[in-house]
C-alpha cells in the first residue's frame, strides 16, 4: 500500500484534502489524533502529553493499515492519507517546548511513507478552539520548518499552494505519480 501524509502548520486544509483524496481513490484516512486528543482531554498540553499523542496517532495509523490489508486484496495499489504525523509533533514540540522526546524521535526513524504532502500557509488562517497562531509571521515561520524538515528527510515530497480545488487538484496528481509505478 501507498502512504501519504499531509503536513503542514494548522489551519491549512490537511483535513479537508485527507478527507477529500480518500472520497477520490475510495481509500480510508487517518484522522488528526492530537485534534481527538484535545477534544478530549481540553486544549492544554504538556510536554508529557505529547508523546500521548504521538502514540495515538501511531495507533491510529496501525488500525488503518490493518483495514486496507484485510480489505484490499491488492493493498499494494491502495493508498492511505494520513493527516499529520510524528514529524508534525516533531516539530509542533519543537516549536513549544525547544525539545522534542526522543522516543518520538526514534518512532520517526521506524516509520515510513511514500509521499509527503506539505500544506502551504497561503489559505486563511480559521478560528478554532485548539489553534494557536492566528498571526501570519508564525505561520510563516512553522512553515518553513516543515519546509526544512522535509529537505532534511529522505521521502520524495511536495508543497501543495492554491484554493481548495487547486489543492485538490495537484495533491491527486502528485498521488496518481506515485501510484503508477
Amino acid at each position: 500500500m501507498k502512504k501519504i501524509v499531509v503536513i503542514g502548520p494548522e489551519s491549512t486544509g490537511k483535513s479537508s484534502l485527507c478527507k477529500a483524496l480518500a472520497d477520490h481513490y475510495k481509500t480510508i484516512w487517518v484522522k488528526e489524533f492530537a485534534r481527538e486528543y484535545l477534544e478530549k482531554n481540553g486544549p492544554q498540553y504538556t510536554f508529557e502529553n505529547l508523546y500521548e499523542i504521538a502514540a495515538g496517532q501511531i495507533k491510529g495509523e496501525d488500525i488503518a493499515i490493518e483495514k486496507i490489508k484485510n480489505v484490499h486484496e491488492k493493498c499494494i495499489e491502495t493508498p492511505l492519507f494520513i493527516d499529520t504525523d510524528l514529524h508534525v509533533i516533531k516539530i509542533w514540540s519543537e516549536f513549544v517546548f525547544n525539545k522534542c522526546d526522543n522516543r518520538i524521535l526514534t518512532e520517526i526513524t521506524k516509520r515510513d511513507c511514500d509521499l509527503y504532502l506539505l500544506c502551504d500557509i497561503d489559505l486563511t488562517w480559521v478560528k478554532d478552539t485548539l489553534r494557536e497562531y492566528p498571526d501570519y509571521k508564525t505561520r510563516e515561520k512553522l512553515f518553513h520548518y516543515y519546509k526544512e524538515e522535509m529537505v532534511a528527510q529522505k521521502t520524495s515530497w511536495k508543497v501543495i499552494r492554491g484554493n481548495y480545488e487547486e489543492r485538490i487538484t495537484d495533491a491527486i496528481k502528485y498521488t496518481d505519480e506515485i501510484l503508477s509505478f
